[in-house]
């Protein structure tokens, strides 16, 4: 499973996203399209990656462009359930100490 899918669901100002696959320079415009197009009104941004078997470069290009939008409005972007891989990633590149991370 290569293909990028995001789930959305809304709940008051908290919109969640599932997604799952592989966050890479294919699928990191199409990520940042769903999640930037659904964010008015919103002031928490969960991102729940326990399905998200991959992340490059672009792909975290694309959450620290969400964590810069969420903080000038005040709100806050969490990253729920990473994988180890993908913690792994976070954590060699210094995203771990940025971004909100629940196990």
């Amino acid at each position: 499973m290569s293909a990028l899918s995001v789930t959305k669901t809304k709940d008051n100002e908290t919109l969640t996203a599932v997604i799952s696959g592989r966050i890479d320079t294919t699928t990191s415009p199409e990520l940042d399209n769903e999640i930037k197009g659904s964010l008015d009104g919103i002031s928490k941004l969960v991102l729940d990656f326990a399905k998200v078997e991959y992340i490059s470069s672009s792909g975290l290009r694309v959450l620290l462009s969400l964590h810069k939008s969420m903080i000038a409005n005040k709100g806050e972007l969490i990253i729920s359930k990473p994988t180890e891989m993908v913690l792994e990633v976070f954590e060699v590149t210094g995203f771990a100490d940025m971004l909100n991370i629940e196990q």
